[in-house]
């Protein structure tokens, strides 16, 4: 992996840049759709193709659960598995022993839990967690961490940080493919001196990349944009830093502005799936009676394939009559949405206007919304 970059805004930290794998040239800052379970809900590869997306994010714990990562080694790997010839970033597994609480036992060897599939308990290590992304073959995979949740008292947040270094450092004596990127995470919850520390401690380990994991859990804007401010300082300029789980258009734009180059999330067909488009004029909630006869597209100024052939009253239809493809248009024009902003936001950066981009989309948001 080489990470170039090619333009820096004057008046930010944000800055423009292409990531550059084996197979693939990606330019950042990059939003990663969410595959989880090796498809982009609703979507083929052929559709996300056309959002002009050239990476994806699966799931390593949920793909070694069902079906299995010797499976998929055995059926040629990752990308011939799922269909996809882009680049494929798996996440270790870190945010859903977080989230599964109840179903785990986390301990400094490990998370021993229950598998929510078929209750068989399970114990994963950091060498396993490794060893799996390894056989299944992504093209940039995360070392194992633990996420804790918000509120979290400072000292159970300092032992998830001491393990998150400690699972770190035996990730790297495990990976045994140096043609794979392998990225370094950095937790901390909302505490600057703990995300200080690890990010110290993790940049000395000498990872491809830098992650910044632990957001977006209920800390809210203000506190995120501020544990980025301290932490994205701390992380070197020649490589990529990525945002875990974070991806709302506003959240993109404040963490592209503190030198953020990399976002997944669920937002763009999670919302999709629940009628729920983004466009430049605000959200459009396509079950609202307001768009019964409307036969504008979506949004007049998008050209993805929704846009240009389908109007607001026949993707209602769509959802009222409980047909999958309301769910597929509309997923697929958010993603195609929130690719074209990171275009634009690119294109600001190189031009050096992207402190002038965040303020005109901030003004066209609260124009919209009445704030």
């Amino acid at each position: 992996m080489f990470f170039k970059i090619l333009a820096v805004d004057s008046q930010t930290k944000a800055r423009c840049g292409e990531l550059q794998l084996a197979n693939h040239n990606i330019p950042t800052p990059v939003f990663m759709p969410v595959g989880t379970q090796g498809t982009v809900k609703t979507l083929t590869p052929l559709h996300i193709k056309e959002t002009s997306t050239k990476i994806i994010l699966c799931n390593a714990y949920h793909l070694c659960l069902r079906p299995g990562e010797k499976i998929i080694k055995q059926l040629g790997g990752l990308h011939k598995f799922i269909g996809w010839d882009g680049a494929i970033i798996t996440d270790s597994g870190g945010y859903q022993v977080f989230s599964l609480t109840g179903l785990t036992k986390v301990s400094d060897d490990g998370v021993e839990f229950q598998s929510p599939i078929d209750g068989t308990r399970l114990f994963l290590t950091p060498e396993k967690v490794t060893q799996i992304q390894n056989d299944i073959g992504a093209d940039i995979i995360m070392a194992f961490d633990e996420c804790v949740p918000y509120p979290c008292e400072r000292d159970r947040a300092s032992v998830a940080v001491k393990r998150t270094l400690n699972w770190a450092e035996r990730c790297l004596n495990a990976h045994d493919n140096k043609g794979q990127p392998l990225f370094g995470i950095v937790q901390g919850s909302v505490f600057e001196e703990l995300r200080i520390e690890c990010a110290k401690n993790i940049v000395e380990m000498n990872f491809e990349g830098y992650s910044i994991g632990g957001l977006s859990v209920g800390e809210g804007g203000f506190l995120m944009n501020e544990v980025l401010d301290y932490t994205v300082a701390y992380l070197p300029n020649d490589k990529p830093r990525y945002l875990m789980g974070v991806g709302f258009p506003v959240d993109i734009i404040n963490a592209v502005e503190r030198g953020i180059d990399m976002f997944d999330c669920v937002v763009p067909t999670r919302n999709g799936r629940n009628g729920c488009a983004f466009t430049c004029t605000g959200k459009v909630k396509i079950l609202n009676s307001q768009y019964k006869e409307d036969a504008k597209p979506l949004d007049e100024t998008c050209s993805c394939y929704t846009c240009r052939n389908f109007t607001r009253a026949y993707l209602r239809h769509l959802f009222l009559a409980n047909e999958i493809l309301g769910l597929t248009l509309i997923s697929l024009h958010n993603i195609f949405y929130f690719q074209d902003l990171m275009r634009q936001i690119r294109e600001a950066i190189t031009r050096g206007e992207f402190k002038e981009f965040k303020t005109d989309f901030l003004l066209r948001q609260s124009e919209i919304t009445g704030n």
